[in-house]
């Protein structure tokens, strides 16, 4: 039987304290925006590097993550090139966008709300994230892993990303509010 890394806080399961860099190979950083007002499109972004700390308490834990803006991925080439454009990540200019906790807070039920400043296209701006905690468990490799998984939603318009078209029928080509998910593993350090 495999062994979990966790420790109880308060009657809740979290994962031990320590520096938990995130692998990119089992964690998803995807947005879903409105197209024409009447579906939703997926994309993520596959370049990424972050760090978790796990404080003593859930409170002193702290995120950071900085994410290539190049690396964006709807799985349509055109599309790709136009959120790499001025209009929107204009990634020539800003080739990276960023987010750093500011506060964390558990719920009773174990889930927390992690609160930072996400910066895009040098507008810095405060979201909270919703953040549940899936586990910990170690890899075959002798390594030790959590897992968390994250949402929010957000305004695009509130870091610049403006562009649009008003369609003949009322609405826009583009919705403004933005779901950020994040499915996360990472190992300690």
């Amino acid at each position: 039987m495999a062994a979990t890394f966790t420790r109880e806080y308060q009657g809740l399961q979290i994962p031990e304290d320590g520096t938990y860099a995130l692998d990119r190979g089992h964690t998803t950083i995807e947005f879903v925006g409105r197209h024409l007002m009447i579906t939703k499109v997926r994309g993520r972004f596959t370049d990424f590097d972050g760090t978790i700390v796990i404080g003593q308490s859930p409170e002193q834990s702290s995120v950071e993550v900085t994410i290539d803006t190049a690396s964006v991925d709807t799985s349509d080439e055109k599309r790709d090139g136009h959120l790499r454009s001025a209009d929107f990540l204009d990634v020539e200019n800003y080739p990276t966008m960023t987010f750093r906790s500011t506060r964390v807070d558990v719920n009773r039920d174990g889930t927390a709300k992690v609160t930072g400043d996400l910066t895009v296209r040098d507008v810095t701006r405060p979201v909270t994230l919703d953040v549940e905690f899936d586990g910990a468990q170690a890899d075959p490799w002798g390594g030790q892993r959590l897992g968390l998984s994250a949402h929010t939603e957000i305004d695009r318009e509130d870091w610049g990303l403006t562009w649009n078209v008003a369609l003949e029928t009322g609405g826009v080509l583009v919705g403004k509010k933005i779901r950020l998910e994040l499915n996360v593993e990472a190992v300690k350090q």
